[in-house]
């Protein structure tokens, strides 16, 4: 940093962060000096803290281990025992129709193992290029690193910059890139999207911390704005922008197989939290486990009739899988359409939800920007009126984590309420 800035003609001086006479005598020297002076804080992550200093495991939260030790160090031994004694706290609730716990997001980066693997190893630096934003261990990147090494790159917190490299990478023919961060940081590369369209390269982008479940960070990790991925113009001529969000593990693997060696841009989303595999009404196996095929452009539809249809994808998925399985326990059906293919229309499960009573689209996305506003939109284009309604993230964090589901109204039995008037009201 500093010889950076001693590029653009600044005197600079570096200083201990944490040596407050050093950083007080360098700033006094800055304000006396003639012209621009940058004083350069050099200081460790998480100071004075053992164990944890100097590297980057206090990003959002301490280890407890590290956590009691530095406060019982301090002489906060009540704090510390507090701590000690907080048990892990998980949602109650008891879902209907899931399976196992899976994480999407690290089964992205096994698939892409999976497939890099079937090209012969002499091509595969040449074909497939995957740059990480020193974000592998939270986007399933380190899979990559691990399984196949000689595609992966390391190039640090530069979002922009390295979108850009794999869009350059993915203009050549028969070549694609893979590019992952946060969800929550897509908006900064939204002009660099542009770009890559226009220019029609090829780019898989997987975005994690996808929605709100399990978002300690709370709102500033927020990744509700997806939608933001598809704001480019249609062009007949180039490939479409194509927005995926699976809804377990299982589905997260087909999409990547389904869609590696298409052409364009294809961003795909997943959780930070763990989701349960989504289990078949009719026999309760994995629904998109042995025997599912991943098509294009197709819905997949888990209860095919009712007097209205749920539109969802997501972590919404099990959540309305849930919903709808108590209300028909109740003698009242309620049809559910699970759209992975967030930003595609398929005409038959559109007609499917358009010619019933009602429909409501349950997502973990911005309401003001997410599927609810289209969905009506393509509803009304196709002359459908059913009743329409839409609920997902809408307002503050919560905090926690499962918590926030249930903050922004796309939990279960939030979702039985809205039914419930929807019902009521035809």
């Amino acid at each position: 940093m500093g010889k950076t800035l001693q590029g653009h003609g600044l005197t600079t001086e570096d200083v201990p962060g944490e040596d407050l006479d050093a950083l007080f005598a360098a700033m006094v020297r800055a304000v006396k000096h003639d012209g621009p002076y940058a004083v350069v804080l050099k200081r460790p992550m998480c100071p004075n803290i053992e164990g944890v200093e100097g590297s980057c495991h206090g990003h959002d939260s301490l280890a407890k281990p590290a956590a009691v030790k530095y406060l019982t160090n301090r002489g906060h031994t009540k704090a510390a025992e507090r701590l000690e004694a907080q048990k892990k706290i998980e949602d109650p609730y008891q879902y209907i129709g899931c399976g196992a716990m899976q994480a999407p997001r690290q089964v992205f980066g096994s698939a892409v193992v999976e497939v890099v693997k079937k090209l012969p190893a002499e091509e595969r630096p040449a074909r497939v290029f995957a740059l990480d934003s020193d974000l592998e261990g939270s986007c399933g990147m380190q899979k990559i690193r691990e399984g196949v090494p000689e595609i992966y790159r390391n190039s640090g917190v530069m979002e922009r910059g390295n979108f850009s490299a794999c869009a350059g990478f993915g203009f050549k023919e028969n070549c694609q890139a893979i590019f992952s961060t946060f969800a929550a940081f897509q908006e900064m590369i939204i002009s660099e999207v542009t770009m890559a369209r226009l220019n029609k390269c090829n780019v898989i982008c997987h975005f994690s911390h996808s929605g709100v479940d399990g978002m300690s960070d709370n709102m500033c990790h927020f990744g509700q704005n997806n939608f933001y991925a598809d704001a480019g113009l249609e062009d007949e001529d180039g490939p479409p922008t194509k927005l995926y969000f699976p809804a377990d593990g299982n589905q997260m693997q087909k999409v990547v197989e389904a869609i590696f060696w298409n052409r364009g841009l294809r961003f795909i989303y997943s959780t930070r939290s763990a989701v349960p595999e989504i289990l078949s009404p009719k026999d309760q196996k994995p629904f998109f486990g042995d025997g599912y095929e991943f098509q294009l452009n197709k819905d997949d539809i888990i209860f095919d009739s009712g007097i209205g249809f749920i539109v969802t994808y997501g972590d919404a998925l099990y959540r309305c899988v849930d919903a709808v399985t108590r209300l028909r326990q109740e003698g009242i059906e309620v049809g559910l359409i699970a759209k992975c293919q967030v930003n595609v229309i398929d005409e038959e499960a559109m007609k499917l939800a358009g010619e019933s009573k009602f429909v409501l689209v349950v997502e973990s996305q911005n309401t003001k920007t997410g599927l609810g506003v289209r969905f009506g939109t393509w509803l009304l284009e196709r002359g459908f009126s059913p009743r329409f309604k839409r609920c997902g993230t809408h307002t503050d964090g919560v905090g926690g984590q499962w918590e926030q589901s249930y903050g922004q109204g796309y939990d279960p039995e939030s979702v039985m309420g809205e039914l419930r008037k929807l019902i009521a009201a035809c």
